[in-house]
């Protein structure tokens, strides 16, 4: 198991394996040092996070669904892209997409819950760039999906 792999387990997480893409695209591209993963839904064991923040999901629980694409984030950078997570030099940008009520305006209260914790496991490494953005639904009728660029070594 990676150090990565090992703080993860601390703070209670296990790594998923990669969810298969659910149309027509690939779960990430390489070009270069840097992949882009495509969006990663709130789906772990216990099902897909579903519903709308302001109404069904409050802040809290899109936080945790937002962790659970995280999750899956790192998921695929491991297994389908086969990438150690110690290779990882960067994370760039992480695009997180809400849905939410059209009063809704704590998108970026809901994101930090991917931020901190790839902040927490990666350091550094996990500061990146960032969009919070509500939107009025997701594919599955997900509560959250998180898209990333992640740079890393040759």
């Amino acid at each position: 198991m990676s150090a990565i792999e090992s703080k993860l387990q601390d703070l209670g997480h296990t790594l998923p394996a990669p969810k298969a893409p659910l149309a027509s695209y690939l779960p990430f591209k390489r070009s270069g040092n840097i992949l882009y993963i495509s969006g990663q839904l709130p789906m772990n064991e216990s099902g897909l996070t579903t519903g709308k923040l302001g109404d069904e999901i409050d802040v809290e629980q899109g936080q945790a669904a937002a962790e659970i694409c995280a999750l899956n984030i790192l998921g695929q950078i491991k297994s389908a892209a086969n990438v150690p997570l110690e290779d990882i030099v960067q994370f760039v940008k992480l695009s997180i997409y809400v849905a939410s009520t059209p009063d809704f305006t704590d998108q970026h209260l809901v994101a930090n819950g991917a931020s901190n914790l790839i902040g927490e496991v990666f350091g550094e490494k996990g500061r990146h760039a960032r969009a919070a953005v509500g939107v009025p639904s997701l594919p599955l009728g997900a509560a959250v999906e998180i898209e990333a660029i992640v740079e890393i070594a040759p």
